[in-house]
């Protein structure tokens, strides 16, 4: 049995808050690999002569369904292994794939390296979820875990505002190449210089060196309404935030001729800058809420994606560029509002060395259908309404798509919340 330490650095505050101020920053390293996409996609399309459909395909279902497919036995190797070693070695497999990105010449080329970033941040955030875990006690995780969840939208701000700009002077291969080399630094730092918390030290438990098989795992969770719900719910979320993510810098070039300079620095601030507060405020405002109820961890999403939905649907009525940008801060700050209580609610539903296995199973869902679905099907929509709406073929397909499923997600946050009490107290230890 392996007992919380009592000489580790995490008893002491800064120790913590030093690892989970850089595991931040590996998150926003994922996601500014990731979103570098979104922004460069139309330089990218007319070079390489690509359809949406396509686009679709890379920013979506072929980067998902990698990277799902390899989460799940790497958070079984994190729940039983050193989990800054998968971190740093994650960090520097999708930095090197960003950074050759640059050097491609064909679709397939390109489609073959994102698949390469897929696998390489699927071992970025079930590892890092797991050390926070253990590094902050359930009734400041939700927050820890929100702080980490702002690498999202921090990623997202240098994604647009760097990929904005160097495609702009210098094109979309430099700004590959410029944004994938610095990871690989980063991921030398992660492994010098953070240590491996012990397991369940934020709760003074004793983690059994015993291992369940992953579809033990996956029968508790899914046997659990709270659980089965969220996982949906928060796909659903996913969905409507990838979508936009990924395809808003196209609809505002497409439909108000905005440059990519430009509206890289405008998106960083909506949904960079204003998402990191969003979803940071979300899981400080959901740990103040639970001392009340634990439910408001499933209630905050609930309000949350019903606020958005009509700031959601304007953004694609209104007529002018500036009109359609100060809509979208409303829902490019509440994108991520529910991404701390879920994290933090699916490692309260299991035991001590399933979390990593938890937040795997849960990004699965959240993936397949967010990730996955998203950016392609807004893709698909857009090619099969261009004979009726030309180039406004995508404007449709976003409001046909993006404020409806953010009320679905709704809908299964307020269902998960009816069952969250007792599947918390039935958990294992």
């Amino acid at each position: 049995m392996q007992k919380p330490a009592s000489d580790t650095p995490y008893t002491v505050s800064a120790g913590a808050y030093y690892a989970l101020g850089l595991l931040t920053l590996v998150y926003c390293f994922n996601f500014i690999d990731r979103q570098l996409l979104a922004i460069l996609q139309e330089s990218i399309k007319a070079d390489l002569g690509l359809s949406d459909s396509q686009l679709g395909l890379l920013t979506g279902f072929a980067f998902a369904a990698f990277y799902v497919t390899a989460g799940i036995p790497i958070a079984r190797w994190a729940d039983r292994s050193n989990r800054r070693n998968i971190v740093a070695l994650a960090l520097f497999a999708w930095s090197f794939m960003t950074a050759i990105s640059g050097f491609v010449q064909n679709y397939l080329q390109l489609l073959l390296a994102r698949i390469g970033v897929g696998v390489g941040e699927a071992g970025g955030s079930p590892p890092s979820h797991s050390m926070i875990s253990d590094m902050f006690p359930p009734e400041r995780r939700a927050s820890a875990l929100g702080f980490y969840s702002m690498g999202v939208n921090i990623g997202i701000l240098f994604g647009f505002l760097l990929g904005g700009w160097i495609n702009e002077f210098f094109g979309w291969r430099v700004a590959f190449m410029v944004v994938g080399a610095p990871g690989i630094v980063l991921a030398l730092l992660v492994r010098l210089t953070i240590k491996e918390p012990p397991r369940g030290q934020s709760e003074a438990r004793e983690a059994s060196t015993e291992m369940m098989p992953v579809g033990q795992v996956v029968a508790l969770l899914w046997r659990l309404s709270t659980f089965r719900h969220m996982a949906v719910a928060a796909g659903l979320s996913a969905f409507a935030g990838y979508a936009a993510a990924n395809w808003n810098a196209s609809f505002m070039i497409r439909t108000h001729g905005m440059s990519t300079g430009e509206l890289g620095t405008w998106l960083a601030l909506i949904m960079g800058f204003g998402g990191a507060v969003g979803v940071l405020g979300g899981g400080l405002l959901a740990d103040r809420l639970a001392e009340r109820d634990m439910r408001w961890h499933m209630w905050l999403p609930t309000v949350v994606a019903v606020c958005a939905a009509p700031f959601a649907a304007a953004v694609y009525v209104v007529d002018t560029a500036h009109a359609a940008l100060l809509l979208m801060i409303i829902p490019g700050v509440l994108s991520n509002v529910y991404l701390g209580s879920t994290i933090a609610t699916a490692h309260r539903l299991v035991g001590l060395r399933m979390r990593a296995m938890s937040s795997a199973i849960l990004f699965f869902v959240l993936n397949i259908i967010g990730l996955g679905a998203g950016p392609w099907c807004v893709g698909v929509l857009s090619d099969m309404l261009n004979p009726q709406f030309a180039d406004e073929s995508l404007r449709m397909a976003m409001l046909f798509v993006v404020p409806p499923i953010l009320i679905w997600s709704a809908v299964h946050y307020y269902l998960a919340s009816r069952t969250l009490r007792e599947d918390i107290a039935a958990a294992p230890q």
